[in-house]
């Protein structure tokens, strides 16, 4: 569907998704929600390319980052043209243009990265020296080389379905993927190993959707709101504030989650060298409805044990 079948006459709300199977599938998910929570309203959704879908041949952390897959959704939803859009919030910025607010976070999918790799191969521990493992990450990347140096990584870019096929044709030997994007997309037996936080630490905002809406628009903010959980959105804004206190962007690794247990929420980020030779990582934990403070808190301290100088050096380097 595109902008020339829509029209306020069609819908009272209008969702701005990529294009992607599993963009469709988390824009779609939300349609429904919304749908059963303000059923008097019709929701359509529009496809919007982006500059992250029609350049496929480049790393990301080389073109320009997260905001490639948000730039015109974003600037279709400041238009007026759609009334929210639905992202992973992984691949959202950090800071979002003026008039733009998260109308919701919601609830949390698995937040781990996953092994696919091919038949015979059940672990990373068994993937044999030198095998090909295909990731597009910097973050992924430098933690796998934190534990498997002797493997190959090779850069792999395109939809989830693309890279499972990739994989298929023997491209690579195993690729690296996020749980929850092969879980929504009904691929969960197509994971050969779930790779725990502790052996590889998220991305900030890994396993949860982010609704974007226009700050002043009143009625699709009350609409959104009955889907945002707020456990999540705690833990989301706790790893948000520490990227953004980090003022780091693709060219630098940087993984964080935070778990929230009753009020208390537990915070754990990393910084490392693309390499993956140099790491810095720590933990903070503390009242979970001072998240943004404890983000901010841990990227200082992550700073002064030597992130300053690994962000310095591989943004120098880019």
């Amino acid at each position: 569907m595109t902008s020339s079948h829509l029209s306020r006459l069609d819908a009272d709300l209008i969702i701005g998704s990529r294009g992607s199977a599993l963009a469709l599938w988390q824009a779609n998910w939300v349609k429904a929600q919304l749908e059963a929570t303000v059923p008097d309203r019709r929701v359509a959704i529009e496809i919007i390319k982006t500059t992250g879908d029609k350049i496929l041949d480049a790393p990301l952390s080389k073109i320009g980052g997260k905001g490639l897959f948000t730039k015109e959704i974003e600037e279709a939803l400041l238009a007026g043209s759609i009334d929210l859009a639905v992202h992973s919030l992984k691949d959202l910025p950090t800071v979002l243009p003026d008039g733009l607010g998260l109308g919701a976070i919601t609830r949390r999918e698995d937040v781990r990265d996953a092994l696919v790799a091919r038949s015979g191969i059940r672990s990373l521990a068994e993937l044999p020296h030198a095998a090909i493992v295909g990731t597009s990450s910097l973050r992924r990347q430098a933690q796998l080389r934190l534990r498997r140096p002797d493997v190959e990584i090779k850069d792999l870019r395109g939809n989830v379905d693309t890279r499972l096929r990739k994989l298929r044709e023997g491209q690579y030997d195993a690729i690296i993927l996020a749980a929850a994007g092969i879980t929504r997309l009904g691929l969960a037996d197509q994971i050969t190993e779930y790779l725990s936080a502790e052996f590889m630490l998220p991305a900030v905002g890994q396993g949860a959707l982010a609704i974007e809406i226009r700050e002043n628009d009143t009625i699709t903010g009350e609409a959104v709101g009955a889907l945002n959980h707020q456990e999540t959105r705690l833990a989301c804004e706790a790893e948000r504030a520490f990227l953004a206190a980090l003022g780091g962007g693709c060219q630098v690794p940087i993984a964080a989650t935070a778990t929230v247990d009753g009020d208390s929420l537990r915070l754990c980020g990393l910084v490392a060298s693309v390499e993956g030779r140099s790491v810095v990582q720590g933990e903070q934990v503390g009242s979970a409805v001072d998240a943004v403070h404890l983000g901010q808190n841990l990227a200082q301290t992550l700073l002064m044990m030597g992130a300053r100088e690994l962000l310095n050096e591989e943004t120098t380097n880019h």
